[in-house]
């Protein structure tokens, strides 16, 4: 779907902040705020913005530990459909997060969190690699974060710094 410049303005806008309101919008825009409210209204309405997310850092989260994974699954595609009704399978699977067709030696990429590494294991043993079309699989547990979606978590916050004894 082709946007306009407005449009396109609001979703820059939103993408970065989805908590500013109408009011702030039609101040960074120049355009009113009923003006906003409809482009917004017809973002929703042509589901090219899904939903409004935040990004949390977890770490600060007591009682909060969880698991992310990263898996490289190489697949059979199947004809007529390719990748997708793989990746369809493997995303409604409620332990995942994300999954992405990639280039490389691996052809989707899938994001996991499960309450331990034990948790983890299980998903793959028991149900990625046991799909028909999964040939292998390859799992890369994510130690620390420190860029999510454009959004640093901060490298001088006392609680995040490594150290090391000598």
């Amino acid at each position: 779907m082709k946007l306009s410049n407005e449009e396109m303005e609001v979703l820059e806008i939103v993408e970065k902040n989805s908590l500013l309101n109408k009011e702030d919008m039609a101040k960074m825009t120049n355009l009113s705020v009923e003006k906003i409210g409809t482009i917004m209204k017809k973002l929703e309405k042509e589901k090219i913005i899904l939903r409004y997310t935040s990004i949390i850092d977890w770490t600060k989260v007591d009682g909060h530990d969880r698991v992310t994974a990263m898996i490289d699954v190489k697949v059979t595609p199947k004809r007529g459909v390719g990748f997708d009704e793989v990746a369809e399978r493997i995303y409604r699977f409620k332990e995942v997060q994300s999954v992405y067709l990639i280039s490389g030696a691996y052809d989707l990429s899938v994001i996991i969190e499960g309450l331990t590494m034990n948790e983890v294991a299980r998903f793959v043993s028991e149900k990625l690699s046991t799909l028909e079309s999964v040939i292998s699989t390859t799992t890369h547990f994510i130690l620390k974060k420190y860029k999510h979606d454009g959004t640093i978590f901060d490298p001088n916050d006392e609680d995040k710094r490594i150290v090391v004894s000598p």
